[in-house]
């Protein structure tokens, strides 16, 4: 889920995915240190300067939440720009823990400001991605996408931008090559290769052809010299990735300290990873046993892998595009009509296939920042891998009700209207900083959340569909913790996904090496689990399920901080903490 990426602070996504991210010499900028508080007062001039000093560090991320002035802006990945971003973020730490006797949503502002600093250091340090995980870069601002799907200028000022930014990919490619250390693992390899190769292609193909009718012979020569040069550097990028799986090692897990600092530092969660682990069994218990119930009822007499096979042989017709595009009016009218939460705004969400370069998952949504005006969401469905054998990429087409639910995650009332709110939080810091585990969490709390509301009225074929959701991120949370903190190799996450989740042996080999270099992929059931339980214990008090649109209203108010934060804010608790 590119969401979730672009909000981790391995790529500044997700998403966060998000349920989420940039770097070259050619492109160093002078960056400011953080502003040093003189007052409380001056909190807001203290979060302007980190935000602004931010953007000049990474101006892709800039751009990708919609301030066009760094249009073809690409940060500083040399040893000194990776420097420059510790130090700024140290500092913005330290000073901003000077703040005291704030108001209360100064305070709030002013801890979520040091959880995203902390988050961004600990990939950047304690985890060094940008030395060991060629995601890193990928998430960073590699992709121009943004540029040709967002129409948010006209044709000739986007391709413009667009060639200054493709300018600064051989740069880019030489320093992720001199960083990059290795051995690298298998799937780290795979990975990279494919993702470089893909924007190898995607660079002088699509997004050139995406300009074609710009009539303007020197911008257009401009464009394709600049296409070519960076084609070739990532090309030759992509081949070197490939040439280190001769010498490719096992070794991609954090251990078993530096993922709880992972959760700790990035989430705000300080649970003992055995209590994490235990939390995710007993999600993966509650949803087996679930599924056995539906399955009793659609599938009766059969086995629960034959249950989940009938279910996946009712195929979208004419292909999950244009199912997908034919459920999002339903679900919305769904949740208006169940008053579930509000949806704010006129913004459409957009369904297309995903481009080549970007589908390590199924599906994600590419939503436009805050800063952007017209500019709609994409959601991008993709198609199988035509390396695999007719039979897996049969297999690896949803079911219509499987794809029902990954509408609701990606769409309505997940991501897109997620980000609905967090655009109109009354949080500058809110808007712009959309942790993992909020996007995604909030993402797969939507499934099960609408089946609970009477989506399809209890059918049985429905509730697998959403079952099986919810198992795919229960292997997904147990996969995370088990292969970086207790030993587990990425074989037996593979057969996990298949013979305890029920996932097709396409999905199930794409999310075990996901696992390997996406540590943090467990959000998705940890961030569900927090809010579930937080909206157990907030509506308890209001009349329960009569104050589920209140709660809803109020969770997405916030933005996209670290669940604990909210926790504290929403229940008047004195500490930030977890809760499962």
């Amino acid at each position: 889920m590119r969401i979730g990426l672009l909000t981790t602070a391995m790529g500044a996504a997700l998403a966060l995915t998000a349920c989420g991210p940039a770097q070259t010499t050619s492109n160093t900028q002078a960056v400011a240190p953080a502003p040093t508080p003189v007052a409380a007062s001056d909190w807001a001039g203290f979060r302007d300067g980190f935000i602004d000093g931010w953007f000049k560090i990474d101006p892709a991320n800039a751009v990708y939440q919609g301030k066009h002035d760094y249009d073809g802006g690409l940060g500083d990945w040399s040893a000194a720009g990776l420097k420059r971003q510790a130090d700024f973020l140290h500092a913005a730490i330290d000073k901003a823990g000077a703040f005291k006797d704030l108001k209360p949503t100064e305070a709030f502002e002013r801890d979520y400001l040091v959880q995203v600093a902390k988050g961004k250091l600990f990939w950047l340090e304690d985890a060094d991605q940008p030395h060991r995980n060629p995601a890193w870069y990928v998430s960073a601002g590699l992709d121009p996408n943004v540029y040709i799907a967002r129409n948010y200028a006209d044709a000739p000022t986007r391709m413009k931008a667009l060639t200054a930014f493709l300018q600064k990919i051989p740069a880019a490619t030489g320093n992720i090559k001199a960083n990059l250390k290795t051995p690298m693992p298998p799937s780290f390899v795979n990975y990279g290769a494919a993702a470089f190769n893909g924007f190898a292609d995607y660079y002088a193909g699509d997004a050139v052809k995406a300009f074609a009718g710009v009539k303007d012979a020197a911008a257009q020569k401009q464009l394709s010299d600049a296409a070519q040069a960076a084609s070739k550097a990532m090309r030759d990028l992509g081949t070197w990735t490939e040439g280190q799986r001769a010498t490719a090692t096992q070794d991609f897990a954090l251990g078993a300290d530096k993922f709880a600092r992972m959760v700790a530092m990035t989430e705000g969660v300080d649970t003992p990873l055995d209590q994490l682990e235990a939390a995710g069994v007993a999600d993966l218990k509650r949803n087996q046993a679930a599924l056995a119930q539906a399955c009793g009822v659609f599938a009766k007499g059969q086995t629960i892998l034959a249950c989940m096979d009938k279910m996946n042989a009712n195929k979208p017709v004419g292909g999950p595009v244009a199912e997908a595009r034919r459920q999002i009016p339903s679900l919305r009218k769904f949740v208006v009509d169940h008053d579930l939460l509000t949806i704010p705004g006129t913004e459409q969400a957009l369904v297309e296939e995903s481009p080549p370069y970007n589908r390590q998952n199924s599906a994600y949504i590419d939503p436009p920042g805050p800063f952007e005006k017209g500019v709609p969401s994409i959601y991008y469905i993709s198609p199988p891998d035509p390396s695999w054998t007719k039979a897996v990429q049969d297999a690896f087409v949803p079911g219509k009700n499987d794809l029902l639910f990954t509408s609701v995650h990606e769409v309505m009332p997940g991501h897109f209207v997620q980000f609905l709110h967090a655009n109109r939080s009354p949080s500058l810091f809110g808007r712009l900083f959309v942790g993992y585990a909020f996007a995604e969490g909030w993402a797969h709390y939507a499934e099960e959340m609408m089946w609970e509301a009477g989506l399809n009225n209890g059918d049985a074929e429905t509730h697998v569909g959403q079952i099986s959701n919810a198992l795919l991120r229960d292997c997904r949370y147990l996969s995370a913790i088990r292969m970086h903190a207790k030993g587990m190799t990425q074989e037996q996450s593979f057969r996990m996904f298949v013979d305890e989740c029920y996932q097709d042996e396409g999905n199930a080999r794409q999310q075990a090496a996901r696992g390997t270099y996406d540590p943090a992929y467990l959000n998705y059931t940890m961030g569900k689990l927090m809010i579930r339980k937080l909206r157990a214990d907030w509506t308890a008090s209001r009349g329960g399920r009569k104050a589920w649109k209140a709660f809803h209203d109020q969770f997405l108010s916030y933005g996209g901080p670290p669940i604990p934060l909210v926790r504290k804010a929403m229940m008047g608790e004195a500490k930030a903490s977890a809760a499962f």
